[in-house]
Parts: C-alpha cells; sequence; structure tokens
C-alpha cells in the first residue's frame, strides 16, 4: 500500500537534485564565464609534450592572437601577456 508512494517520493526526490544540480552547473558557468574562458584558453594553447619544469628560455609558448579572439576581452587578456613575456625575456 505504501509502496508505490514511497516510489513517487523517490522519483520526486531525484528529479528534484538532479534539477537542482544542473541550475547550479549552469549558474557557476555564467557567474565564472571570465575566468572559465581564460583557463580554457591556456589549456587549449598548452603542449602536453613539452615539460614547464624545464629551463629551457629558448622555448617559448606560442603567443596567442588576438585576431583569434572572440570578444575583446580575450585581446586584452592576450595583449597583456605579450606585455609580461616581452617584460621576462628582455635583456638586463
Amino acid at each position: 500500500m505504501g509502496g508505490k508512494e514511497r516510489d513517487g517520493g523517490a522519483l520526486k526526490s531525484a528529479l528534484v537534485v538532479a534539477g537542482g544540480l544542473a541550475l547550479a552547473w549552469v549558474t557557476m558557468e555564467t557567474a565564472f564565464k571570465p575566468w572559465l574562458d581564460r583557463l580554457r584558453t591556456a589549456v587549449a594553447r598548452s603542449d602536453p609534450a613539452t615539460d614547464p619544469d624545464d629551463a629551457d628560455e629558448t622555448a617559448a609558448a606560442a603567443p596567442y592572437k588576438a585576431e583569434d579572439s572572440k570578444d575583446m576581452d580575450d585581446a586584452a587578456y592576450a595583449e597583456e601577456d605579450m606585455k609580461v613575456l616581452e617584460r621576462v625575456q628582455a635583456p638586463e
């Protein structure tokens, strides 16, 4: 008698939890979009064959091209990255 009511309650609970998780994921993606985009760009540019702990200064990472950016935020980040790279590689 009570078994079917429990099964329906469990299904409702599972749907509420799944809906809450989906809403939380969308909220986090929206809230942290600038940082996530920058992180994903950096991961896409990284070369898994190279070891970042190696002290090889001649093999610098390929610079990010502003013309590939989707919006001005990416271009601004690329410009900052290039300035930092120039400062690091400048002879003293």
